[in-house]
């Protein structure tokens, strides 16, 4: 006598699609590589940053992001920090949609050199008079001005390579 329960049971083999193992993953769309790239980037470089201003190699913390506006005390410690690099992170997932946008097709770590020293100067020369406690780049210590330059550049090169590997392996798997 046979049991109903053994007539429904798909059988266990290995090229069952049921089974979980056998489930291929949905591959994540562009957009949603781009934002998490630019949100990683973003917390993570700002992290060491926060790091580097900790360690004193550069005068400029994170929390500088907080600086126009009047917040409290608060913003100038730990939690203003940590929150402050929260806030870079969504910033960032922004810079890294307009290097989608603009430089994506460009796949060598010289462009994203360039557009990490381009962030820089826009932070610290054009935005520099919205910031009330950061001097200009001519009265920072040179250590803070090293520091900080070659975080952005590391950024740059992080967000730039990722979005223009990205991209490439896309345009390379639907040539095929």
């Amino acid at each position: 006598m046979t049991d109903k329960k053994d007539q429904t049971e798909e059988p266990k083999t290995k090229d069952n699609p049921k089974l979980e193992q056998n489930k291929q993953e949905q591959p994540a769309s562009a957009m949603g590589k781009v934002i998490s790239i630019g949100f990683i980037g973003g917390v993570f470089w700002s992290t060491l940053a926060y790091l580097a201003y900790f360690l004193n190699f550069t005068e400029v913390s994170p929390n500088l992001i907080l600086q126009p506006f009047a917040l409290g005390d608060w913003k100038e410690g730990t939690l203003g920090n940590i929150i402050s690099i929260v806030l870079i992170g969504v910033v960032s997932i922004g810079v890294a949609l307009v290097y989608y946008a603009i430089l994506k097709r460009f796949q060598s770590m010289w462009v994203g050199i360039a557009f990490g020293a381009a962030l820089w100067a826009l932070v610290f020369f054009i935005l520099n008079p919205i910031f009330p406690n950061l001097d200009t780049v001519f009265e920072l210590p040179r250590g803070t001005v090293v520091t900080t330059v070659c975080f952005y550049i590391l950024y740059g090169v992080f967000v730039g390579y990722s979005i223009s590997f990205d991209y490439n392996e896309f345009q390379t798997s639907t040539e095929s």
